[in-house]
């Protein structure tokens, strides 16, 4: 009588234990319960309003002369005044930076032919504004100083960071309401929520375009009437939740 002998490949025992553990993972079995389970996947919107507290606007300051150098100098001049009259107007340095400098030469045509007519410079500035109250005396000493161009005018708010987040839980919270009455309909309910797509936050900037001239000191009287408004911050998002 032969005995029965077994053999085993060890080198095989760590597999079978990690497949093991595999079959036995929480998180995996979690999975496959929430994948059979039935969903309802809704969008949501939130919208916040706040008063802008902060304002940027484009100041310019353009120069004709028969040569380059000279129209350049003509817009350093005007720039140097323009911001000597921001700083008289309470406006610190960091919030002025320079956004173009150009220097170029203009054309006719005459019969037909380009004829050289003599070269324009700009030179163009960002101005942050803090103090609403003030934007009415920085736009009228800007073009009182030699600013030929006020433009751009574009309304903002600082803790903007914070008016995104209220508009993305607002968002949230208005996707779930959608989902529940939508269960409620085909008599289930959220038993919850196991996903949330963010589309992202947008904030609808008003930006008034304007020109202005420089003005006699008598019509310097009038300041320049500005309307400030609303800013809209919207946040759309995409909830997925499962129900019971």
């Amino acid at each position: 009588m032969h005995a029965r002998q077994y053999t085993f490949d060890m080198s095989r025992l760590p597999m079978i234990a990690l497949c093991s553990v595999l079959l036995l993972r929480p998180d995996a079995v979690t999975a496959q319960a929430v994948s059979s389970a039935p969903v309802v996947v809704m969008q949501g919107t939130g919208v916040v309003r706040r008063a802008p507290d902060q304002a940027l606007v484009r100041i310019t300051a353009e120069q004709r002369a028969p040569a380059p150098r000279a129209a350049q100098e003509g817009t350093a001049a005007a720039m140097t005044a323009v911001m000597a009259q921001l700083t008289a107007a309470g406006i610190p340095r960091d919030a002025v930076r320079t956004v173009a400098v150009t220097v170029q030469q203009e054309f006719d045509y005459q019969n037909g032919r380009q004829v050289p007519r003599g070269f324009v410079s700009r030179n163009a500035i960002e101005v942050r504004v803090d103090d609403l109250a003030r934007l009415p005396q920085v736009l009228d000493a800007s073009v009182a100083a030699g600013a030929t161009a006020v433009e751009g005018l574009e309304w903002t708010i600082r803790n903007r960071a914070a008016a995104e987040r209220e508009a993305v839980t607002l968002a949230v919270a208005d996707a779930v309401a959608r989902a529940d009455a939508a269960a409620a309909v085909a008599r289930r309910s959220i038993d919850a929520v196991v996903r949330i797509e963010e589309s992202g936050a947008v904030m609808a900037v008003r930006s008034e375009p304007m020109v202005m001239r420089a003005r006699s000191a008598q019509d310097a009287v009038t300041a320049t009437p500005v309307s400030v408004g609303e800013i809209e911050v919207r946040a759309s998002v995409t909830v997925t939740a499962t129900l019971k």
